[in-house]
């Protein structure tokens, strides 16, 4: 992973871990269950964006790389494992 991505991405998990830790603190003072929910779908959303960016990433060196100086064995096993992760994203 680059290192620009690494830090952005780095800062954006920090910042997840703090949404975290807010609706811990909701749940324990009792909070409106709509406010919590809400407050879980944003963390999951942001988890999301960084899923995204990590995959793009993966996909701009790590796929490129096996299909452009890579092996047969390479490939398949890049494409095995973009397949499991869409696979598990259905479930």
């Amino acid at each position: 992973m680059e290192e620009r991505l690494k830090k952005s991405q780095l800062a954006r998990l920090g910042r997840i871990e703090g949404q975290v830790r807010g609706v811990a603190r909701m749940v324990e003072e009792d909070r409106y269950c709509i406010e919590i929910i809400n407050q879980v779908r944003a963390v999951r959303a942001a988890l999301d964006k960084v899923e995204q960016e990590i995959l793009h990433d993966h996909l701009q060196h790590c796929v490129a790389h096996a299909f452009h100086g890579g092996s047969a064995r390479d490939r398949q096993v890049k494409i095995d494992e973009l397949m499991e992760v869409l696979d598990s994203r259905r479930r």
